[in-house]
């Protein structure tokens, strides 16, 4: 609400201002530093600092809490288990679709602060957020996708073998009908990098244009249900993204069809 107050007063201030791509707030050693990358650093010190004050706090004896959270991990570990059909392997893997989780609704959930558009600097009469949604950012999507994109071929060259993966892409055995399904299927594992990361980016920056007009037209109470659906939008957007990493990572541990 708070936020939807402060970005409605700048609006009345100075007008509507979209931006697809994350504003520069200056350089370091070279390296361009936008006010997305901020957030996400932000978000990685504040969950670091998190961890690090929940570990000194978990005891033998578990308390309600703890006991909450453990059950709610068993439950997820279970189910990763099950999909991936092995204790090894999900081991192996639970800890990288959990931090993909809590990241990414950390980083959506983020966003519903009062600082968050309204906290910033004036270029004259253009004004530039100090802090803007990570997962609104194409860049940060994109290196999410990447990291998962290269988690799950690996996972299969390393599962199956180099050959015996590569078989899924180039069967001349099956002829020409194999070596289309193959191309095809060659495209789609490259495609799983778009999907994955401009769905993940659309969602969250559309609910934030969303946001920004309501407020422009009624910043009191219109804008608060919209809110409450974007922050449950941004807990199912986490949810998706992690849920697509394990499948995906299922089908490339999977045996080539001709091995059933």
């Amino acid at each position: 609400m708070c936020t939807a107050l402060g970005r409605a007063f700048l609006i009345m201030e100075n007008g509507i201002h979209i931006a697809l791509s994350a504003e520069l707030l200056g350089t370091l050693w070279g390296i361009p530093i936008t006010n997305a990358l901020v957030t996400t650093w932000a978000s990685m010190a504040l969950l670091f600092g998190l961890v690090f004050l929940l570990r000194r706090k978990i005891k033998l004896i578990p308390g309600r809490i703890q006991t909450a959270v453990e059950w709610g991990l068993e439950v997820v570990a279970n189910y990763v288990e099950e999909a991936l059909g092995s204790p090894e392997r999900a081991r192996r893997y639970f800890p990288l679709i959990a931090t993909i989780f809590i990241f990414v609704l950390f980083l959506n959930e983020l966003a519903f602060l009062p600082i968050f558009g309204s906290v910033g600097f004036f270029h004259g009469h253009e004004f530039t957020p100090l802090l803007r949604p990570g997962t609104a950012d194409l860049n940060t999507t994109l290196a999410l996708s990447i990291i998962a994109f290269l988690t799950i071929e690996i996972s299969g060259i390393l599962t199956l073998g180099v050959l015996k993966y590569g078989s899924k892409f180039v069967n001349f055995k099956a002829g020409f009908i194999g070596v289309l399904v193959g191309i095809v299927e060659l495209i789609g594992n490259l495609a799983r990098l778009i999907s994955l990361s401009f769905r993940l980016f659309g969602n969250i920056f559309a609910g934030e244009v969303l946001i920004l007009v309501i407020s422009s037209f009624a910043p009191l109470l219109a804008p608060l249900p919209f809110i409450l659906f974007e922050m449950f939008v941004g807990f199912l957007q986490a949810i998706i993204f992690a849920l697509l990493t394990l499948a995906f990572i299922q089908i490339a541990v999977a045996e080539p069809h001709e091995a059933h």
